[in-house]
């Protein structure tokens, strides 16, 4: 006798009619890792590159070589935006006392000094467009985009700050070999150290 093969089915949920808040991204049952909401509605990631994992290891390693003991650096974790907005940057540098206890979840982007995007080719538009509008709209003083570039697929480091009178990011830099910043503090990362990871 052999078993039948067991038709097995996705069940999507039905999203409200206003969309999803920041609520349901941390209360709907089974959702899958390291989705985000983005204007009241449901983001999934697609499995990443190698390049993407190690991009996100030499900077935070970098980031936390000269950090102040006032801020602290976190990977994937939920930043809540606004009620309809929770991103989750690839690294994001915050105040130390926004981090209260090892079950936490997410941050409030008033926390939030630098987010960090590592660009995929899933998620190209919302790392260049969407994400960096909406990083400066709630008040993210700092962001970068970091991408694939070259013959030897070493990170290239696009640095942004917001003006206050704009709201918006500005272009500060590019940096292809070397990221060496006073601002939000001290940083100097080697960036060909890529290879030995």
């Amino acid at each position: 006798m052999t078993a039948e093969p067991v038709e097995q089915r996705c069940h999507w949920p039905m999203p409200p009619m206003d969309g999803y808040t920041v609520d349901d991204l941390f209360t709907l049952p089974d959702l899958p890792p390291h989705t985000e909401l983005i204007d009241g509605s449901l983001v999934f990631v697609s499995p990443q590159r190698d390049f993407h994992t190690i991009a996100i290891d030499l900077l935070v390693n970098g980031l936390r070589r000269t950090l102040p003991p006032d801020l602290k650096v976190r990977r994937e974790m939920t930043v809540v935006l606004d009620s309809r907005n929770g991103f989750e940057p690839d690294i994001c540098v915050l105040r130390a006392d926004a981090v209260k206890g090892r079950s936490q979840t997410r941050f409030e982007a008033a926390d939030v000094l630098l987010a960090v995007e590592v660009v995929s080719p899933d998620s190209e538009a919302r790392d260049r467009d969407t994400k960096p509008f909406k990083y400066a709209a709630a008040g993210i003083p700092h962001f970068w985009l970091v991408e694939m570039a070259g013959e030897t697929d070493h990170p290239v480091v696009q640095v942004y700050e917001r003006g206050g009178a704009t709201g918006t990011y500005a272009l500060t830099g590019i940096h292809h070999e070397h990221v060496k910043l006073t601002a939000p503090y001290d940083i100097d990362i080697d960036l060909t150290a890529i290879d030995e990871l």
